[in-house]
């Protein structure tokens, strides 16, 4: 990967003198989104150690399930195939060297720009479910993600292994459009039930009105910045 392509520049899509805010100086090293090489470090091996066993057990090869392993700063990531989420998590959780009890946290990320993986279909799968699972027993934290399409947003829900999804499944749903199959009862939670669109999705009109000031105008904001 190229030192152009590991990096973004700036922010609010502002170039040249038309930024004051100084933010325009700004130089983001970007995550390789490869896997990464074994020994991951800690405790991330025996964790994928375990799950890989106890896939085996269901007739299931680690690969099936899991299509990268990611370590970066400090935090492993399973990127998990979404027909395998449930059964990843469950195993997560009852496995007895594992013992991921809490799900704290379900939402999503929008990789409209810097698409993620390096064949087609990871490439146009730009809608990322993130879950962060806690094993209190061991004190140990993971993250998993689930890659989808806007064209097929689903993913199958997990509020049968993990009851605390149920309210964040539905703001996932609400603000970025993943649909969770078997929820029991996906519905907005945040925007009115008729509203249009899903406003933390990249290309989400910004919207806004024209604000008038004496002898001067200041446009909405989704004609004056682009959001990355």
């Amino acid at each position: 990967m190229s030192t152009d392509d590991a990096a973004q520049k700036g922010m609010f899509g502002v170039s040249g003198s038309g930024d004051t805010s100084g933010f325009g100086g700004l130089v983001r090293n970007v995550a390789d989104p490869r896997s990464t090489p074994r020994p991951y470090g800690g405790y991330f091996d025996e964790v994928a150690d375990l799950l890989g066993e106890g896939l085996a057990k269901a007739d299931v090869g680690f690969e099936e399930a899991v299509t990268r392993v990611v370590v970066d700063r400090g935090e492993l990531t399973l990127h998990v195939r979404r027909e395998r989420i449930v059964e990843v998590c469950r195993l997560l959780r009852d496995d007895e060297g594992l013992r991921f009890e809490l799900c704290s946290s379900v939402s999503a990320v929008d990789y409209l720009d810097a698409p993620q993986g390096n064949d087609a279909d990871e490439q146009a799968a730009r809608l990322h479910v993130v879950y962060h699972l806690t094993s209190m027993t061991f004190r140990r934290r993971i993250r998993l993600e689930v890659a989808v399409s806007v064209e097929d947003p689903h993913v199958p829900s997990v509020t049968s292994v993990y009851p605390t999804a149920d309210w964040q499944e539905r703001e996932t749903w609400d603000m970025f459009g993943v649909l969770f199959d078997g929820h029991p009862g996906l519905t907005r939670i945040l925007m009115p039930d008729d509203w249009d669109g899903h406003p933390q999705r990249k290309d989400y009109p910004l919207g806004g009105v024209p604000v008038e000031y004496k002898g001067a105008e200041i446009p909405p904001p989704d004609t004056r910045r682009a959001y990355r």
